[in-house]
């Protein structure tokens, strides 16, 4: 066995429209829906600076299986340098680019590898030193495809690394629609994979190694849930068949959120201050990428009566958007403040009242110092929801139960102030 080199991306999501964004400047807009592209131009330089042996794309190259014509031909490009340097592209289409919805050609491209959508399929990586790597891989044929796909890959009979190309979702994320199910037991039990290159699911993790089950997540975050920062994996597999992972960030863009304390400023100008003092250290953060920032305010503030009008809250935001008008080649565009601080109160106080308020408190004082028993009470509270077919998407491992619990809790405060200030 010879040692090599590849990239593995997925979930490019080609010519994104980055909806709901219309107010921004034009030139945050056109950034957005040019971010999709310099994440893929990104990828092609990576590529080329890395000398790898091939690239695997798991999936989902375009956002819809009506291919944009800039879409291809950007592909087509990037795939045109990747064959001047002799770097190969293996790629399965996924349940936004299923093959149905029409392909791009790659008769052309001696480089280029499509998997069809009938079985999974093996094709061998070769070069001076004969095959060096079995890629194996299946498109989807249709948007929705139920049936568990990884139960199909079989390989080949060389004994020669194995690289299984699967778009799909492992062990039931809710956060992610249920497309060719499968369990990570199942895939780490089939012993033809050494690797397995999954895509669908945006945030990049690795659930297992040798064999190794990786998502890559995607290239480029598109909404203010894909947060942070967005790219490949650069794969370097020894001649004895060891594994090392490298993320290389490709995303222009990174969306982030900062949750900031309001406790200490007793007027809007301090609070502006402090606000521009974050978005500026987020961009610091942010390793040369422009940000794409929500900021959430916490804590128990002065301010609070003021904060609760949205016309004060609009005036802060517009004048944190001025920042991003400048020249600067790196940019930050705060896109929303939330209002989550709470009124002036004494929490020692409101331990010792005999009130819902101080029942309140006391519930979610003893929910934050044992994890166990938040996680307990998460649990019964979303039951329901958990076994709903479209609902649980949206209960995520990534939430943060304890800062939900905050925003709960100061939200119901929050009302009982009002209620008690108006009558």
């Amino acid at each position: 066995m010879h040692a090599f080199r590849f990239i593995h991306c997925a979930d490019l999501h080609l010519a994104s429209p980055f909806r709901g964004f219309a107010s921004a400047p034009e030139s945050i807009s056109d950034a957005l829906l040019d971010s999709t592209y310099s994440a893929l131009s990104a990828l092609t330089d990576l590529a080329i600076a890395e000398q790898v042996d091939f690239i695997v794309i798991a999936g989902d190259l375009f956002d819809d299986a009506d291919r944009s014509l800039r879409a291809q031909l950007a592909l087509w490009q990037e795939w045109k340098k990747l064959e001047e340097r002799n770097i190969a592209v293996y790629i399965i289409h996924g349940n936004h680019d299923y093959i149905r919805g029409g392909r791009v050609s790659s008769a052309q491209l001696a480089n280029v590898h499509i998997f069809d959508a009938q079985n999974p399929a093996c094709t061998a990586f070769c070069n001076e030193h004969g095959t060096i790597a079995h890629i194996c891989g299946v498109s989807y044929g249709q948007r929705h495809v139920t049936e568990n796909l990884a139960l199909s890959y079989k390989g080949c009979g060389e004994p020669v690394f194995h690289i299984g190309l699967l778009h799909a979702n492992v062990d039931g994320d809710a956060s992610h629609d249920p497309y060719a199910p499968c369990s990570l037991q199942e895939l780490t039990g089939n012993n033809k994979m050494q690797y397995w290159a999954l895509g669908h699911i945006h945030s990049r993790r690795v659930l297992h190694e040798y064999p190794h089950v990786v998502y890559s997540g995607n290239t480029q975050g598109r909404n203010p849930r894909e947060t942070g920062a967005k790219g490949c994996y650069l794969v370097d597999v020894s001649a004895e068949g060891s594994v090392d992972l490298q993320f290389r960030e490709l995303g222009r863009i990174r969306w982030m959120e900062a949750a900031i304390a309001t406790e200490n400023c007793v007027t809007i100008e301090q609070l502006l201050d402090r606000l521009e003092e974050e978005t500026e250290q987020q961009l610091l953060q942010a390793a040369g990428c422009c940000v794409m920032l929500r900021i959430v305010l916490r804590g128990r503030t002065s301010l609070y009566e003021r904060l609760l009008d949205r016309e004060a809250l609009a005036i802060i935001l517009e004048q944190l958007q001025q920042k991003a008008t400048n020249t600067r080649e790196n940019w930050i565009y705060v896109y929303d403040i939330q209002m989550n601080a709470a009124p002036m109160m004494d929490s020692s106080e409101l331990l010792r009242q005999d009130s819902l308020t101080g029942e309140l408190e006391r519930m979610a004082q003893q929910l934050l110092a044992d994890d166990q028993l938040l996680e307990k009470f998460v649990g019964e509270a979303t039951e329901s929801t958990a076994s709903h077919i479209k609902l649980k998407r949206y209960l995520s491992d990534k939430l943060n139960h304890r800062e939900l619990l905050l925003q709960a809790r100061n939200h119901v405060q929050s009302l009982i102030y009002e209620y008690d200030e108006n009558g």
